[in-house]
């Protein structure tokens, strides 16, 4: 058995940190795991993080120093020590929810004392420590005590008055100086999208907002970093993992609402060559609400007796209104070329028309509707009665602005046309007027042709 004074001296605990990084070497240590809670307190920084490491290791994975380190209050006292001094030590925190992280794994029980030890005080200091170490294991503790059995409660607690500010301290640290693991970015999905906290959380990022507003009402948003930074992590885990994410329609309908208010925003008279994220909050916003948008329209409901998202959007207006951004842009690069070569003196005018706010907007508003269209009679109908084939088929071509543009439009116009009748009539109707429709729209699954001899295009089998 080890006696205190033998975990006392750096060159002793640097021993013991070795032994412990076993399993055999943790479950002989685990005597000192009480005499180093003890020590703690009375630690200089140094001895302090060599202890906390100890611990950590010691809490990994055996399940006597787990129980150990419950019975004699082991959350209170390394929360007291994480937040000792979080900002000059980062080393001690970072050591510190590691190992409460550790515990916390144990089970509902140990998940629920390392809560109960953190939550709000010292979760909300330490979300202020902007230190991507501390941010990591921080968020790994949080996203841990809100799973299982239990975790839905703290959840809960997380996303409401005296949690929000520790999340609106992540995103805070996040946005300044990133992250390299991935629970930041299944927390805030969880919150946002799981827990159908977004439109909460979005509104809490302002600066001095009021966060008890009723749901529903109205509050002037003036977009900033932590905006984009909390659309763009919430679009990439919906990018990358769109089956194992469940997307409710609040969240659906949040997005589209924040998509059409962050559009009377942005200023479309100027071109930022940049894509996302191009370091203009609004345009970011504008962005990245596009791009959850298309996955949340691309996703698969499971069988259910709920309304799937894509189908709440398509009530809510969703394809009229990017059909109408899409038909408000200038024409793409290409066409816009053509048609002053093709009219001489007579230059067509483009002042009063909107631009590309950012490289790649119009191939991300061609993107959703492509994924409105999948399999959609209700959406093609649509489409054909809001006058939209036409501006879908000069979508077709290759744009500087827009990479991928020409691929985009003829998924959208494939799925336009497959299936209905009504809409390929209409096709095979058009006469082609170059260079407003060109020849890139001929190969499209279906296959449309085009007669060059008599300029109407013509649907052909593959």
């Amino acid at each position: 058995m080890l006696r205190a004074e033998e975990i006392e001296d750096e060159e002793t605990l640097a021993a013991l940190l070795e032994a412990s990084r076993s399993p055999q070497g943790r479950a002989a240590l685990s005597d000192a795991l009480s005499d180093t809670l003890r020590l703690l307190p009375f630690s200089t920084d140094r001895l302090l993080l060599l202890r906390l490491r100890l611990l950590r290791n010691l809490l990994a994975g055996d399940d006597l120093n787990q129980i150990t380190f419950i019975l004699l209050s082991g959350p209170t006292s390394v929360a007291s020590s994480a937040i000792s001094s979080p900002s000059n030590s980062p080393d001690v925190a970072r050591a510190a929810l590691q190992a409460l992280g550790n515990a916390a794994l144990a089970g509902e029980h140990h998940r629920a004392a390392v809560w109960e030890a953190l939550f709000p005080g010292p979760l909300q200091e330490l979300a202020g420590v902007r230190e991507k170490g501390v941010l990591d294991p921080l968020c790994m503790v949080i996203d841990t005590c809100c799973s299982g059995e239990g975790g839905r409660g703290r959840l809960e607690e997380l996303c409401h008055d005296l949690g929000l500010p520790i999340l609106v301290g992540i995103v805070a640290t996040a946005s300044q100086v990133g992250h390299e693991e991935e629970w930041l970015e299944w927390l805030l999905f969880k919150t946002s999208v799981e827990e159908k906290k977004f439109e909460l959380l979005f509104a809490a990022l302002c600066s001095g907002i009021d966060t008890d507003h009723k749901d529903g009402d109205e509050c002037e948003i003036e977009f900033n970093a932590m905006h984009a930074y909390l659309l763009g992590k919430l679009s990439k885990c919906l990018a990358s993992r769109p089956r194992e994410v469940r997307v409710s329609n609040s969240f659906a309908l949040g997005v589209f609402n924040l998509h059409k208010h962050v559009a009377e925003t942005v200023d479309f008279t100027c071109r930022v060559n940049s894509p996302l994220s191009t370091g203009h909050p609004a345009i970011d916003v504008l962005g990245y609400s596009l791009l959850l948008l298309k996955d949340i329209c691309a996703w698969e409901s499971p069988p259910s007796d709920t309304q799937a998202p894509v189908d709440s959007l398509m009530e809510t207006g969703l394809v009229k209104h990017l059909l109408t951004y899409l038909r408000e842009l200038e024409p793409p690069s290409i066409i816009r070329k053509s048609m002053a070569r093709g009219q001489g003196d007579h230059q067509p005018a483009f002042a009063t028309v909107k631009v590309c706010p950012y490289i790649g907007y119009r191939r991300d508003l061609v993107a959703v509707i492509a994924n409105c269209l999948l399999t959609s009679k209700k959406v093609q109908d649509e489409v054909r009665q809001l006058d939209g084939i036409m501006l879908l088929l000069q979508q077709c071509v290759v744009d500087e602005e827009n990479p991928y543009l020409r691929e985009w439009g003829l998924f959208a116009v494939k799925n336009l046309l497959e299936g209905n009748v009504e809409n390929q009539k209409e096709v095979s109707e058009l006469k082609m007027q170059e260079p407003v429709i060109t020849p890139e729209i001929a190969d499209i699954g279906l296959r449309v042709e085009i007669d060059m001899e008599t300029g109407h295009p013509k649907l052909v089998n593959k």
